[in-house]
Formats: C-alpha cells, sequence, structure tokens
C-alpha cells in the first residue's frame, strides 16, 4: 500500500523510477538575462536621445525683417506675385498653448492687413521665452491662407514645431508676405 509519497517534499516524483528534470546551469541564465538588460537599455537610451532638444548655439537675435524695394519690372514679370508691404500688416492678437503630449506649440492668432490688395503666403516667425525672459528658440511658419484687403483673419492652433519644455512664453511677429 506504499504509493510513493513519501517524498513528495522534494517538489518531484523522482522517487518513482523517473529521471529528476534538468536544470539549466546557471550561467546560460545569466547570459539571457544580461542580453535582455541590454536590449532594454538600448531601447531606453534611444527613446531619450529622440526625445532630447536639439543643441542650440549662439542664442540668434529675432528682428523684424524688412523687405526690399522690387526692381523695375517689365510687362511679362507682372503676372509673378510681388512682395507686400508690411507696415500695413500686425498681428493684432496671440495666444499660444502646448499641443502634442506638450511637446509642440499651438498659435492661435489675427493678423490685420490694411493694404489696399489681399496677401498670401504670410510667414511667421515665433520667439519662445523663459519665465524670466531669457531666450530658448525660434519657430517660423508659412500660411497659405489669403487675408483679403482691409480685413483681418484668425488663425486658430496653428503648428509651429517643437518647442523647449522649457519654453513659458511666445512671441508671433511677421516676416514676409505677397500679394495675392
Amino acid at each position: 500500500m506504499n504509493a510513493g509519497f513519501g517524498r513528495i517534499g522534494r517538489g518531484s516524483f523522482a522517487g518513482n523510477g523517473e529521471d529528476p528534470p534538468r536544470r539549466q546551469p546557471p550561467t546560460s541564465v545569466w547570459l539571457k538575462r544580461g542580453l535582455l538588460w541590454l536590449l532594454a537599455m538600448l531601447v531606453v537610451g534611444g527613446a531619450v536621445w529622440l526625445l532630447m532638444p536639439p543643441s542650440e548655439g549662439e542664442p540668434t537675435k529675432l528682428a523684424l525683417a524688412s523687405i526690399d524695394p522690387a526692381p523695375p519690372t517689365t510687362a511679362s514679370d507682372t503676372s509673378t506675385a510681388e512682395a507686400a508691404g508690411l507696415d500695413r500688416m500686425t498681428i493684432s492678437s496671440q495666444t499660444w498653448r502646448r499641443g502634442g503630449l506638450g511637446s509642440k506649440a499651438l498659435v492661435t492668432f489675427t493678423v490685420r492687413n490694411d493694404n489696399e490688395y489681399a496677401v498670401r503666403d504670410v510667414e511667421i516667425v515665433c520667439a519662445f521665452m523663459r519665465r524670466d525672459g531669457s531666450h530658448l528658440t525660434d519657430r517660423s511658419r508659412v500660411l497659405a491662407d489669403i487675408v483679403g484687403m482691409k480685413s483681418r483673419k484668425t488663425f486658430a492652433r496653428v503648428p509651429v514645431g517643437f518647442v523647449n519644455v522649457n519654453a513659458d512664453q511666445a512671441k508671433c511677429s511677421l516676416v514676409t508676405a505677397r500679394r495675392a
């Protein structure tokens, strides 16, 4: 009536004439764990490298660009678009917020055109600063929409690009525009 349960405490039924289960040598276990940790560190390191902001050299000063007067044109050149004067164009209001998990800047602003002609391809440059006012980065964007003559147009949540996580303030300026 002996069923052979006397050796249950060892964790296997080796007393029934069976061979005990084979165990892997400890070196192969450590090798597998080491390779797994190496792979994990490579993935984490690559993700951190991709999320780091690009290194910037000298901070650039943002200035309002001016447009030089165009040379005299012939009748055949009048079909091309002409540069518009920025002296009668302004940004009347602007706000910004973060989007894209906090890494992208979404700017909302209103362009006011007091010219006697419509403009298109309006280019803006936004300067981002820290809370103390020190400069971080500049981002630019060309807007392909048309702003009619003697009118204004609001551009809502325009993505201007990636910004530094320390950016707290933004100031946008008009750079160029073309006659429509």
